[in-house]
């Protein structure tokens, strides 16, 4: 190698050496994140030796009691010795206290001092028409905070028990229930307070130490909390359940992630987030952090049907804590739907950094589908409930508006349409005259014909451009809309899953074991409009493969669509009958002859017609494909 490639050699390493340094955590940055990976694991196998030790304790108490052979001071001393200055704590009573309000009905444990028990009092699960709908209840979401102890020891508040200092409900209707976490120190406590509005989804709970800093550690800054939740199937389709239920978060920045919603996934954030969701198809559980949440792990896990849970969530995250009491650890919990202006509303009259953006939670689909819900889709059809009419005829008037939207560019396709047929006779002439083997002929040809009759063949594709984004948009939107759940349309008892007429119990690969009436209805239908446009497309051997291609896409969306909500079939089924109904009136009112005498006619008024932008192009095209061509055939000559 020569000397300028060696010089180019070592200034690229030194580049990359100076990036690699520059770009190097400083020992601060490391020694942090060290700290918090050792302290969560040794948070995590002290957490466990406590609970062993602990039921070993109240295990050998209660073996000592039967058997008379052990003194008070013996089992105090234990006691003493693995709870510290929380000894006070260590017994209690296992009560459960309930706030609730019209929409929520909660459950606080005094045994941890955390909400154990989460209804819905405006949902029903599926096939339940008595109880309010549960998210969680017991040990199916756990959530507790490490404390260290100033003697080093690890406990949990989960193994801790409160006691209950005050509960009251104002003038407004909201009720504040204050828990009190005892030591053995004068003056020395802290205090968990839940606030529940009374008309609200929404739950405040505020950690207040006072004079920590002589129970606990003095280098203790913040609280590790453990959350932990199994998911509850609720819904008649576990399918989509599944697919829509994703462990989803926020960070103090604005940007919103999820794990994976069809497989187990994990994740570590060392940015700060500002809320964790636990979210079902139609319903979430979120904490929100009042500062925000710092070095973060999530582990979402899939479970079998067997355990009639979708999903189990976890979180390992830290909050700031201050032992002196001169400030609270401030959360807020969300018990509600995934309805988008309910969410959505907890941004009304907030600065645009302090946004939640907890309506992302509702899925829209992607960014110009999304924008199409948001702006029309979703205005619409909350307009039309607001009128208090039957779901079904919401959407039977929501397909009404979206088809009448678009009407004027499906007529000009269709008249498109119509004078590509007419053109027919004389496009069969071109053909005839050229064979394939002058096909730049035959094209310069066709184009001629169609700037001489004043027809864009392009012109067809118009509407669909304009459709398509609207029919994605609705098969976003139907499916995860909270106000199909449990209506009722004809024969279908619940709009939001599918509508099964015959069932049976071997699955069909890729169909499953159930035949929905909506989704067999729209593909009759669409069957009967791909039959009603085949009509109206040339004949001829090439056109055979094609029409076959099309009388099976109908087929195919049978299996696609059979576990889909009904109410998205009921839409597509509603829609296409619409644009047959539509169809056939345009073929009333355009008469081809007419069209080829109005072709005719403006052809001989304008004499030769000035060719477009587009067709000029194409033309020089097809000049220089032929130069092209010319050129190519010389040389082989030449040779």
């Amino acid at each position: 190698m020569d000397k300028k490639t060696w010089i180019g050699i070592l200034l690229i390493a030194a580049i990359i050496v100076g990036f690699s340094l520059l770009n190097r955590p400083s020992k601060e940055e490391i020694a942090e994140r060290k700290r918090v990976q050792d302290s969560i694991a040794l948070v995590q196998a002290q957490e466990a030796e406590t609970q062993r030790i602990s039921e070993q304790i109240t295990q050998q108490i209660k073996a000592e009691q039967e058997n008379a052979s052990a003194t008070t001071e013996q089992i105090a001393e234990q006691v003493a010795a693995l709870y510290g200055p929380f000894t006070p704590a260590a017994q209690g009573e296992e009560g459960l206290i309930t706030l609730e309000n019209e929409k929520v009905r909660i459950g606080i444990a005094q045994r941890g001092g955390r909400i154990a028990k989460a209804e819905l009092k405006e949902y029903k699960a599926y096939g339940d028409s008595i109880n309010n709908l549960c998210l969680f209840q017991g040990d199916e979401s756990t959530l507790n905070f490490t404390l260290v102890t100033n003697n080093s020891r690890v406990l949990s508040t989960d193994n801790l028990y409160f006691t209950v200092v005050n509960q009251v409900t104002d003038t407004e209707g909201n009720t504040t229930l204050v828990l009190r976490l005892n030591t053995n120190i004068d003056d020395c406590y802290m205090d968990i307070a839940y606030t529940l509005p009374a008309d609200d989804y929404m739950v405040s709970m505020s950690i207040q130490p006072h004079n920590m800093q002589w129970a606990l550690a003095q280098n203790m800054s913040s609280l590790e909390m453990h959350w932990n939740q199994q998911i509850r199937q609720q819904e008649k389709g576990r399918k989509f359940e599944e697919k829509y239920a994703q462990l989803q978060y926020m960070f103090v920045g604005g940007d919103i992630e999820k794990l994976s919603e069809t497989k187990a996934d994990r994740t570590k954030e060392s940015a700060r987030v500002k809320w964790i969701a636990y979210k079902d198809q139609y319903f979430s559980t979120v904490i929100i952090a009042e500062d925000a949440f710092e070095s973060t792990q999530m582990e979402s896990t899939p479970l079998s049907v067997a355990s009639h849970y979708i999903k189990e969530y976890k979180t390992v995250t830290s909050l700031p804590f201050d032992i002196t009491g001169k400030k609270a650890t401030n959360l807020k919990y969300y018990f509600g739907p995934n309805h988008y202006n309910t969410l959505k509303a907890y941004d009304k009259d907030v600065e645009k950094e302090k946004k939640l953006h907890l309506n992302e939670l509702v899925p829209s689909g992607w960014k110009l589908v999304s924008w199409i819900n948001k702006a029309l889709v979703i205005p619409m059809f909350d307009l039309f409930m607001s009128w208090g009419l039957h779901i079904g005829i919401v959407i039977l008037l929501m397909t009404l508006v979206i088809k009448l939207i678009i009407l004027p560019f499906v007529f000009a396709s269709y008249k498109s349409s119509a004078k590509m047929r007419v053109l027919k006779p004389q496009l069969d002439e071109i053909n005839a005259k050229y064979p394939p083997e002058k096909m730049q002929e035959r094209q310069q040809a066709t184009m001629a014909l169609y700037q001489k009759a004043g027809v864009n063949p392009m012109s067809g594709c118009l509407p669909m451009l304009f459709q398509f984004p609207v029919l994605m948009a609705m098969f976003w939107f139907l499916p995860t809309a909270i106000e199909l759940r449990g209506q009722s349309l004809f024969w279908a008892d619940d709009l939001s899953t599918y509508d099964a007429i015959i069932t049976w119990d071997t699955p069909i690969p890729v169909f499953g074991t159930h035949l929905s009436l909506f989704c067999l209805l729209m593909t009759i239908v669409n069957i009967v409009y791909t039959h009603i446009t085949m009509q109206t497309q040339a004949g001829g051997q090439e056109m055979k493969m094609m029409k076959w291609m099309m009388y099976l896409m109908p087929l195919m969306f049978l299996f696609f669509f059979n576990d889909y909500a009904a109410g998205l079939s009921y839409y597509y089924f509603i829609s296409l009958l619409m644009t047959i109904i539509q169809t056939m009136i345009f073929r009333w009112a355009i008469d081809d002859k007419k069209v080829l005498a109005e072709m005719e006619a403006k052809a001989k008024k304008k004499g030769a017609p000035k060719k477009s932008g587009f067709m000029a192009r194409l033309e020089a095209m097809q000049r220089e494909q032929q130069r092209m061509a010319r050129e190519n055939a010389k040389a082989q000559q030449r040779r």
